[in-house]
């Protein structure tokens, strides 16, 4: 059988040609790039701005959000970036590949740091908190991706550091809105793309092999075990292929010690620090998993017109080794309270989303998407079964829509503006001060 693919060499290859005659920072197959996006927002129901946290703002209704606000934000519809690639042949058909690339915040210049964002708010009441959630984006020099590895038409890529996972990539390819901050519920919380828990969007110290079988597709990908993020192994499957118009993914991951940052330390926790002997500058708390993800995404292209769909399932069980006070997570931060124990009852939380995109003329799109989350009731004891808003494992929903007009000035500029507006119910929506919130953003975007 004949084989196709185009290995990430051949799109650093490409790219460095194609930026020539633009006079871009390609030099000898190295390639610099990156992207600068920030825009004005209004919020119903939110909290102030954060200057680490990846977002800077929860356009997704969160348990914080306390009062109305207007304030810029940055990294909108494009995570603001900057990054090198490149690549080397090293002898006919096998090329040697490498990037690096890092998120940061440009309202303040700062690194991107979520979890920073979240010990900013220990010790503090709901309402008196600025922006915050977990995320895989933890202040590391390198935060968005650190890898090498080898690419070949006949043998796939193999990458081998620190990246994205193989859901996280189908969720950038198959969300309309493309995995944004400020439009998409499956952009900015990174459950979907990290198998229940967003610390493993991405993964450090793994291995990645993509190949293409003419119009089919496959991807492995394991995380060594013992290191940060997860403590125990991780791995995902991909099985795609393209037919005509379709393009369409299935996914499964299995991650061991996920862990989940729920919020910030209270002000009882913080006050037992000095004695555990931490700190509460890098100390936080949340809740350790074993999930298991199946998941199926798929497009219709037509060229002006594109539909979208996707489903996930997953399965939060406890963990298989429970973690201990005292374990390094990601960005040189201290899980100090774990939980290993909060699934006695395992917990589903099941996502769908249905969305399209339109080409109005080569410069304008416009796009709009609905996302839904369920969450079974995992109580047991007096709130077995439960549907309401008495505790967050009773069963839940969240709905989301959102719609979103761009216009590219240049290749390289555009501008855009949208909403995004969000609800929870019962169990999802337990401990909140408000349970929607509508965030229309308008805001300027250039890549490079």
């Amino acid at each position: 059988m004949r084989r196709y693919l185009l290995s990430a060499a051949a799109l650093v290859s490409m790219a460095g040609a194609a930026h020539a005659d633009d006079q871009s920072l390609t030099v000898a197959g190295i390639t610099i790039y990156g992207v600068v996006d920030m825009g004005i927002q209004y919020e119903t129901h939110g909290a102030p701005l954060n200057d680490y946290f990846l977002t800077g703002t929860e356009e997704l209704i969160q348990k914080n959000a306390h009062k109305s606000l207007w304030t810029a934000t940055p990294s909108n519809l494009g995570q603001s970036k900057i990054g090198i690639k490149g690549a080397e042949d090293l002898v006919d058909g096998l090329t040697g590949i490498f990037r690096l690339e890092t998120f940061f915040n440009p309202t303040s210049g700062n690194i991107s740091d979520a979890l920073k964002s979240m010990t900013q708010n220990n010790g503090r009441p709901l309402d008196q908190q600025t922006s915050n959630a977990d995320s895989s984006i933890a202040g590391q020099m390198f935060n968005s991706a650190a890898i090498v590895g080898l690419s070949s038409p006949r043998w796939g890529t193999g990458t081998f550091g620190r990246q994205t996972g193989l859901l996280a990539d189908g969720v950038a390819k198959y969300d309309p809105l493309a995995a944004s901050n400020a439009f998409s519920p499956i952009g900015w919380s990174g459950a979907a793309a990290g198998s229940g828990d967003t610390q493993d969007r991405r993964f450090d110290n793994s291995l990645k092999y993509l190949d293409q079988f003419g119009p089919v597709r496959a991807g492995a990908m394991y995380k060594f075990s013992g290191y940060g993020g997860s403590a125990y192994s991780a791995y995902e499957f991909d099985l795609g292929a393209d037919y005509a118009h379709f393009s369409v993914d299935g996914f499964y991951a299995k991650i061991k010690d996920a862990i989940n940052l729920t919020s910030p330390l209270t002000a009882v926790q913080v006050a037992q620090l000095p004695a555990l002997g931490f700190s509460s500058d890098t100390a936080v708390t949340g809740t350790v998993s074993d999930n298991e993800t199946f998941s199926l995404m798929a497009l219709y292209d037509a060229g002006k017109p594109k539909a979208f769909f996707g489903y996930e399932h997953i399965e939060f069980g406890n963990p298989s080794h429970p973690l201990q006070s005292g374990f390094d997570d990601i960005g040189g931060y201290t899980l100090v309270f774990p939980t290993n124990n909060a699934y006695a009852k395992h917990k589903i939380l099941q996502i769908y989303w249905l969305g399209a995109k339109y080409a109005v003329t080569p410069k304008f799109d416009v796009s709009g998407a609905w996302y839904h989350y369920d969450q079974n009731s995992y109580a047991t004891g007096a709130n077995a079964g439960c549907t309401t808003t008495v505790a967050g494992n009773c069963a839940g929903s969240l709905n989301a829509l959102s719609l979103v007009l761009d216009y590219h000035f240049s290749k390289r500029f555009d501008s855009y503006a949208g909403a995004m507006w969000s609800q929870v119910l019962d169990g999802l929506g337990s401990g909140y001060f408000h349970n929607n919130n509508i965030a229309p953003t308008v805001g300027l975007r250039f890549t490079f």
